[in-house]
């Protein structure tokens, strides 16, 4: 933008402000000098101009705020026909005995025309413009900006705490804060305003009751007195001059007083007028149904015309049966607009480079052979990893994030990769055409087949074509097709990694779904002796050993007993657990009975002596030789194993100090083997002992 471009702005703003000031000068000289008939013929047409503009701005607007200055031309426009009523009132008492054209052709124009020669027609043409506007219009538009003035700023503090409360909560920034106080404030002013505003139409129609009682008694007086008329017609001279003055000044103040009424009842309904009024009126195709058929009952009615009556209830009717399928055709317009715009959303993101640096939680990636058998049914695919995920909430009491399947050209051409937060955690080769038999420690089937290790769990297994697939059923063997391989693998790698999968925003959406007496727990316990990513660390250890949190009001209670005794995670986690004790339980059993495996008196106490305590008998550090640690792996490795081979499933039971790190050594070889402490054997579960680990 060039310099004088810049200059010329402010020098053109300054020229409007002098020319505005300039317009309320000449109407406040309008009420003392003399105005000649042409002047105030113009005047006049400014005045029905403007009020004819104010209505159409205020049947446009969207909600009342958007016409703000509505008070200030509400005042501007009454100064305006105030003065011109005066400047008509000086030209009638003057030169009334001319003739009907004395106080210009507007005025005169407007007499004939309504007043047909006739002033009686003209003065109840005038009352009755007078009684529609001061008792109807106007009464009533003052009484809604009273109401109105009065609620919307009995309702600010309300609104400005909501405000607060919204911004605390993250859900608006400041500039929307700032935006929304500015737009409260703008809303009482507004409507207070609008209170007093009212006050001048009113104000106004008295004035122009006086006005023209003025003219006609004081214009009969001067016309007899000072022009020699006779009684008669000076009584119809002036009578038709002050009735088309005032019938000239109403009509204006009557389309102001509209626009005035239109404003304040719009309230708190958004769009323009006739939106907002035919969009309600036709919104009920049964309503206009129902007057449709009463019109028609109507014209079918002796004596009353059928013609209108008929035709009325026809374009009811029309409308009525036009109006779902507009409805319909918005709907799909709008669905159309919001696909398109989804779609150019999802490009640009896709080609972003915020969308590259964004990777799945969880994500399988297989290779482009693979990709032909995972992917060649992509909702069954869905289906079955949406089985999956709603087996895992409903187990572990939250949701685990969305698993992506898609092709990658790094992997194997056979094989798969599983990956956690872009990191691989798992992979495997498939073999196409060809499916897996898992036979563990036991006999395999007589058919040809290459020997491999299961990927989910490590158990001994052989590949064998399709072919065999009947026959490798009638030996009572179960073969196993590539995708159920892939998601059974998917699945315990989900379970070995469900302490990584809870993420912050999952924890305080389980947090949000508890019961208020719940929340107000949560509320006593965090931040005063628990952070919430505290929480979400007690959380995170119970799923790192499988223990479910579906139950996590019963966990909250245990945490808030311990927490403000204790604030390790570590020593919080024992206590919930210790608590939790009948569900573990239950969830390990195996037919109502817990297979136990003991530690053993001996390791019991090569534990209990590796455990370093304070003055307080805290537990603070963990010493044991390192060659006992492999030498407690092996033993119980072998006990394990031996175990694994004639058991289903079973738990290593220790003691409560110890439970931590036996865990921890135990884990690295059998990650899926539940370690529990004397504590956390429920009363009443049916033990079976499995022996000791010596």
């Amino acid at each position: 933008m060039s310099e004088a471009s810049l200059s010329a702005a402010p020098e053109r703003a300054s020229r409007r402000d002098i020319g505005f000031a300039a317009g309320i000068v000449a109407i406040l000289a309008v009420l003392f000098l003399p105005i000649p008939p042409a002047l105030i013929d113009i005047g006049l047409a400014l005045s029905i101009a403007l009020s004819v503009l104010i209505l159409m701005v205020a049947l446009w607007i969207q909600k009342p705020l958007e016409f703000s200055a509505f008070p200030t031309v509400l005042l501007i426009a009454t100064m305006l026909r105030l003065a011109l009523g005066i400047g008509t009132t000086r030209l009638i008492l003057a030169h009334g005995g001319d003739g009907v054209h004395a106080a210009g052709h507007i005025i005169s124009g407007f007499s004939q025309l309504v007043m047909s020669g006739d002033f009686v027609i003209g003065i109840v043409v005038f009352v009755i413009l007078i009684t529609v506007n001061f008792l109807v219009i106007t009464k009533g538009a003052t009484r809604i900006a009273e109401v109105g003035a009065r609620f919307t700023l009995d309702a600010i503090p309300g609104k400005q705490m909501a405000i607060d409360a919204d911004l605390n909560a993250g859900l608006i920034d400041d500039k929307e804060a700032q935006r929304r106080r500015q737009e409260l404030e703008e809303e009482s002013s507004f409507f207070g305003s609008m209170d007093g505003a009212s006050k001048f139409v009113r104000g106004e129609a008295v004035a122009s009751l006086i006005i023209i009682a003025v003219n006609i008694f004081g214009g009969i007086i001067i016309g007899v007195t000072r022009h020699g008329l006779p009684l008669a017609e000076a009584a119809d001279i002036f009578t038709r001059l002050s009735v088309g003055d005032g019938l000239v000044s109403q009509i204006p103040a009557l389309i102001v007083s509209l626009a005035a009424g239109l404003l304040v009842s719009k309230g708190g309904t958004r769009g323009s007028t006739d939106k907002a009024v035919l969009g309600q009126l036709g919104a009920y195709p049964r309503a206009l149904y129902v007057a449709s058929f009463l019109l028609f009952a109507l014209a079918l009615v002796p004596g009353l015309p059928l013609i209108p009556f008929a035709a009325l209830g026809g374009v009811m009717a029309f409308v009525a049966y036009r109006i779902p399928q507009h409805v319909a055709r918005q709907k799909e317009a709008e669905a159309a607009r919001l696909r398109e715009q989804q779609q150019i959303a999802a490009a640009e993101a896709k080609d972003s480079v915020k969308e590259s640096l964004r990777t799945p939680e969880i994500e399988v990636a297989v290779g482009k052979q693979l990709a032909t058998v995972a992917l060649r049914n992509p909702a069954e695919l869905a289906h079955r990893i949406g089985k999956m995920r709603r087996k895992f909430a409903e187990r572990y009491g939250f949701v685990v994030p969305e698993i992506k399947v898609s092709e990658s050209l790094s992997v194997p051409a056979k094989g798969y990769q599983i990956k956690m937060h872009g990191t691989t955690v798992a992979a495997f080769d498939v073999r196409i055409g060809e499916m897996l038999v898992v036979v563990g420690e036991g006999p395999r089937p007589d058919v040809p087949g290459d020997d491999v290790r299961e990927p989910a769990f490590g158990m001994k297994a052989l590949w064998v074509s399709e072919a065999y697939a009947a026959e490798v059923k009638r030996e009572g063997f179960a073969p196993v097709d590539s995708l159920s391989v892939i998601l059974t693998h998917v699945s315990e790698v989900v379970s070995n990694n469900l302490a990584q999968l809870l993420s912050y925003k999952d924890m305080r959406a389980l947090l949000d779904r508890l019961d208020p007496e719940y929340k107000r727990l949560i509320e006593d316990i965090c931040p005063s002796q628990i952070s919430y990513s505290g929480l979400q660390a007690v959380l995170k250890l119970l799923l790192a050993e499988r223990v479910s949190i579906r139950n996590l009001h019963l966990m909250l209670e245990a945490i808030a007993e311990i927490v403000p005794h204790a604030r390790r995670s570590e020593q919080v986690v024992e206590h919930v657990r210790m608590r939790m004790a009948q569900q573990i339980c239950g969830d390990l059993s195996d037919g109502g009975v817990v297979n136990v495996l003991r530690l053993g008196g001996k390791w019991d106490l090569t534990f209990h002596e590796g455990l370093k305590r304070d003055a307080k008998g805290e537990v603070i550090e963990f010493d044991i030789d390192p060659r006992l640690v492999e030498q407690f792996g092996a033993d119980a490795s072998t006990a394990i194993r031996e175990r694994m081979k004639t058991v289903g499933s079973f738990v290593l039971v220790t003691a409560p100090d110890a439970r931590p790190y036996v865990r921890m050594i135990i884990e690295r070889m059998f990650p899926s083997l539940p370690v529990l402490s004397h504590v956390e054997i429920a009363r009443g579960v049916e033990i079976r002992s499995l022996g000791a680990i010596s």
